[in-house]
Formats: structure tokens, sequence, C-alpha cells
């Protein structure tokens, strides 16, 4: 995996700092510590961080085509690189490496834009072509890679892989995009295209940006989305079996490697699926590695023991203590803007103790969005039972007022707490939805923001977000339509970005075979009641997987990656989160009321009400404020010393 950042002046041909380029590169070093690169010709400049992964000897980047005016800087892995060059040399181009990052540049000399429709696999790329005067930026279906990129008033458009390089460069601003501070504590983290700053977006999933000097600057264009068309699938038992034969093919295509490759093993259905397709391809025992906890609702080392046990892998396990919260100040360097997601700290571990064994790690993320498996999803199904039966001119008035005046009891069994779900029932389909995945509720959020922020804030609301992709849907099914919410935000702005930030932190490349855009075209195709049916999730998937793993592994209630933030803000980090959110940084900030972040302390460790999360998207906030000047950079030195003595 890489890095890549760039400056590219869309006015005239001004000369490019080649300090600046250079520091913008190696804010990006942790990314590619294996080589690195710069080019600058008049208004360009291009840089590049490598982590070789094949062909180890060639592959410098930035990289050229023959008459060296069309040039690339690329993140990622085409699977099909080597179909590519086939027919791109047939064509009459030719190559001086064996590289997939080659067959980037030839591919827009043959097919221009439409080259990112002949890739399969994750890339976040930048292409400038001379002749056309052109700056062409693209990334991947799913939102795999990231990419940032603004568009400054001078005229030049600085990109980069992560936040920290385009704040590097002196002329970008710091000012906080108020929208994006609201998506924030809606939904733990700052959905697409937004970034936490006005000046920075981010290039969504599925989009390219095509640029060029002297012409007034046009939107993304979306090239891909999730289809969920019909893909006549009668049968179930051989759509189980068509299920199998593509998630093997696309296991098998993510196992080309120069370098050592394993897995992550958490013993949940996703990743013993991957090991178990991994062990039928290759017959050298699987690398694996897993985390335990010290909690045992949370631990799920067992069944990861089971799965490797069955598949003869190369297993290795590190236990985090209950106590572990060294990492709570580092993630605000590692994620470069708030958030929220405390998996973050065991999926950083997780990836520490990968790298010591391989540079390549296989994972099961996407399974949950593209089968409904998440909790939440068997839950709004029972809501639109419930939504179906009552109008909404009658759900949102008496659900509404049962909602307000029954009381919230986080410390009773969960069969007493029915006020989330009385408040959940009075929304429609959209708003019940981000109710139920949603960090702070709406009311609390404007009891949390100062009278200024509100001013800002314009009415504006969160659910917008999820509003803005609902119009759009390739689906009218609730629960087809819940999962394609979740593929555009959830997936890229969470789960991804979690994962790219903690593995890049070590220099590990993560590759994800159930987010391969052919299975996820196919698997969205197929009947909803086949992905979920009563209270199972995935169930064609784990019907598909009986030949492959052992029940209690497929059948077992959903654990999740968590950590016990309700007990370390009572007990282990009592004192510092109060110190964090009554301190200086969030006070100055004029963002909050500082009598309801107290309020929301003082229940929380009192035992009356579980703020944890809000709590936790406070000291995430709190955490980045205080990055910004610098502390970022600062904090991967930290992280990259700490690898060189573990």
């Amino acid at each position: 995996m890489c890095g890549l950042t760039g400056i590219v002046d869309l006015r005239e041909r001004r000369p490019i700092d080649r300090g600046v380029l250079h520091r913008m590169n190696e804010s990006l070093h942790h990314r590619g510590p294996d080589d690195g690169g710069l080019h600058l010709e008049p208004g360009v400049g291009l840089g590049h961080r490598r982590l070789s992964i094949i062909d180890l000897s060639n592959g410098h980047q930035p990289l050229f085509n023959e008459d060296n005016s069309v040039v690339v800087v690329y993140n990622g892995e085409i699977y099909n690189f080597q179909e590519l060059a086939v027919e791109l040399q047939a064509l009459g181009h030719q190559f001086r490496t064996h590289c997939d990052t080659e067959v980037i540049v030839h591919a827009w000399e043959e097919w221009g834009e439409d080259c990112v429709q002949r890739f399969r696999g994750m890339f976040a790329f930048a292409i400038w072509d001379r002749n056309q005067q052109t700056l062409f930026l693209a990334r991947d279906r799913l939102g795999i890679k990231p990419l940032y990129y603004a568009l400054l008033p001078d005229g030049h458009c600085i990109f980069g892989s992560e936040l920290k390089a385009l704040t590097a460069y002196p002329g970008f601003s710091r000012e906080l995009e108020p929208k994006a501070v609201e998506d924030y504590f809606a939904y733990g983290y700052v959905p697409e295209p937004k970034s936490i700053y006005r000046q920075a977006k981010k290039l969504s999933a599925g989009y390219v940006l095509k640029l060029r000097r002297g012409e007034t600057p046009k939107p993304p264009r979306q090239y891909w989305d999730v289809p969920f068309a019909d893909v006549g699938a009668t049968n179930f038992i051989e759509a189980q079996e068509e299920l199998v034969r593509q998630f093997r093919e696309a296991v098998s295509v993510r196992l080309v490697s120069e370098v050592p490759l394993g897995a992550f093993l958490s013993g949940g259905v996703d990743s013993s699926a991957v090991v178990a397709m991994m062990a039928g391809l290759d017959p050298k025992p699987v690398n694996t590695c897993s985390i335990s906890f010290g909690d045992p609702k949370y631990n799920e080392a067992s069944f990861a023991d089971q799965v490797a046990e069955q598949y003869h892998t190369d297993h290795r396990v590190q236990q985090v203590e209950p106590g572990d919260f060294s990492l709570v100040d580092r993630l605000a360097g590692l994620y470069d803007e708030p958030y929220a997601d405390s998996s973050a700290m065991p999926t950083y571990r997780v990836c520490e103790l990968a790298r010591r064994e391989v540079t390549v790690a296989l994972s099961g993320d996407g399974g949950d969005e593209n089968l409904a498996g998440y909790r939440r999803h068997r839950w709004h199904n029972y809501e639109e039972r419930m939504r179906r039966l009552l109008p909404q001119w009658f759900r949102g008035p008496v659900f509404g007022a049962l909602g307000e005046v029954y009381p919230k009891m986080d410390w009773a069994p969960r069969i007493f707490r029915a006020k989330y779900t009385l408040q959940g029932f009075a929304r429609d389909s959209v708003a019940g939805y981000l109710h139920s995945v949603g960090i702070v509720p709406r009311n609390l959020r404007e009891q949390l923001y100062s009278p200024s922020l509100l001013r800002e804030l314009q009415g504006y609301d969160g659910i917008e977000v999820f509003r803005g992709y609902a119009e759009n849907a390739p689906t009218d099914d609730p629960l087809s339509l819940v999962q394609y919410l979740d593929l555009k935000t959830y997936l890229p702005g969470d789960i991804l970005t979690k994962v790219d930030r903690a593995s890049m932190a070590h220099s590990l490349e993560v590759r994800v075979p159930l987010l391969d855009h052919h299975l996820v075209e196919w698997i969205s195709g197929l009947p909803a009641a086949w992905k979920l049916k009563g209270r199972e999730g995935k169930y064609v998937f784990k019907k598909a997987l009986e030949k492959h793993l052992p029940e209690n592994i497929l059948y077992r209630p959903k654990m999740g990656f968590g950590v016990p933030l309700a007990r370390w803000f009572r007990e282990d980090l009592r004192q510092h989160v109060r110190d964090a959110l009554t301190g200086e940084t969030l006070s100055d900030s004029g963002l909050f009321q500082e009598k309801t972040v107290e309020r929301f302390l003082d229940q929380h460790q009192s035992g009356l009400r579980d703020h944890s999360a809000i709590l936790w998207s406070l000291l995430m906030f709190e955490s980045f404020l205080r990055g910004q000047q610098g502390v970022g950079s600062t904090e991967m030195e930290n992280i990259s010393a700490d690898m060189t003595t573990s």
C-alpha cells in the first residue's frame, strides 16, 4: 500500500515549491516506508511513498508513459492488472515494469476516463496528462482507499491520501466545517464527501474528478453504484454454491504478493470464512492473527483458536488488557479528523501484531453491510412492520409523546428500556434507521451545541446525509435500502477508514475480498429474504458455509470488536475524561455548552445514564482540536518509534 500527494496549478504554470511538496509527501511516510519519489514540472508537483508488494525491484513512482507526457501516483492494488497488460500490449502499448501501476497509465491513454471501469481492485490515484493539461483523480468503487482534495482560492488543487498531507500545505485553511461537526456527532465520523475542514473534501467512493487547466472546475462524477438489480437467482441451493464460487475467486485474486501474506482471524463468520477459503487455495499454512480481551463480553479468542486448529493455520494471539487505553490520545494523529469508533484501538493492535509476520493481510470487512449481518438490520425489519401497520400521522404524535414521557432507564434490564424503541417507531424509515445507528440523538445534540454553532448550522441536520442517499437509492425494498445507506456511509466513513489508518500506521496492506465489486453487485441482487431470515442475518452466506465452518462459529451471537467504554469512564479513565472535557480546549472552541458537557459527565459517572458514546465522541473531538497545531505528525513519529522498539 502507498501514499500519494500532489499540487497542481489549474490557472497557470507557476513553480511548485519542492520543499512544500516534500513535506506533504513525508507526512505520509508511514504509508510507504520502502521508497519515495517526487516529480515537478511547471505548475505540477506529484509525490509518492511506496510500500512494495508486487515487482519489488521496479514500480518506483511517480511513473510515466513511454514519452513522459502522462504520469501517475497511485495507492492500491489492481488485481486484474496482468490481463489488462496483455490487452494493452496487444493495442501497442509498451511496458517497462511488471507492476499494476503502469497499467493505469496506459489504460488512461487508451480509454480515458473510462479506464476506471476496467479496474478490479482497491485504488486511489492521480494522473497528470501534460498534452491534455488535465488532472484526473479516481477512487475505487467501495471506498477502500482514501483520497482527499482541496480547490484553493489561488487556483491550486492539492490532494493526498490523508488529510495530514493537505494540512502540511501553507495555504490550506483549517477553518472547521460546521455541518461536518453536526455529521460527526450524528454518525461518529464525518461522512463523505465532507471533511472536518471547509476547504477539503473526500473524493467519494465510486467517483472520479477531472480538472483541466484554464477551465472552471466541474464537480466529481459518479462512475459506479451498488446496483441492487435482480440477478435472477431463484434456486436457494444453487445460489449458495454460486456464492461460495464467487467468494473463493475473490479471495484467490487477492493472494498475489511477493511479500509475506496472512489474514485477520477474529473468530466471527466473515474472517473465519476468508481463512477457510485461503486454506483451500494454498497448501502452505495460512498466517493468522487475532486479539483477545480480558473482558469475556468482548473475547472471541476461543472461536478464533477453533478455526485456526481446523485449518492448521500459523496462528498468533495478543491479549489486550481491559486497561489498555494508551491509544486514546493517539487516535487524532491517525485519523486527522474526529473519529469516534472505539474499536479503532483493538484494530490498531491487531494490525500491529500482523505486521510482525506479514506485509499483506486479508480481512472479513464488508460482510455485514453486504449480507444484512448487523442486529440493527433485524431491528429495522421489525420497525418496518410496525410502520406498515400504522400510518405516520398516527405513529409520529402518539409514539413520539410516549417516548418523551417514558423514563430513560439505562440501568434497568433491556426489557424495561422502551424509551428508545418508542422514539424509533415515531420516525419515518430513514430517520428511524439513523436513530438506530447514530451516536448522539438529535435532542441531545441540540442541548450540546453552543448558540453560535446552532446559528452556523442554520437548521442543518445530519439526517440530510441519509436522506440524500435514500432519494437516489436504486432500491425501495426496506432492508436493501438501509444496506445501501450502510454501503454509502458507514462502510467507507467508519469501517474502511478505521482499517486503512490503523493498518497504514504499521505499513500493512489490508485486502477485503468480501468487497470485490463483482461479488458485491451479485449479492446486492439476491432476494432480501435470503440475507435476513427471521432473526438470522447473513442467512444465505451461513448456509453456504456449513460445509466449511462449524455451527457454533456460524450461528453464535455476534460480539463485535468493542471496548468497555462505559466502565472506563466510571473507573480507569474517570478523571482523565473529566479533565479533558472540562478543560480549555473544548471551552475555547466555543462549539459546546459547558454545563451540558458537565451534566453528561455527572449523569454517566453516577451511573444514572450511559453516556459513554457521547463522552467518547467529545473526547475524540477534544483530542482532534488539540492535535490541530501539528500534534498529528508528532503522533505518527511516536507510533513509528513504538514499532521500532516493539
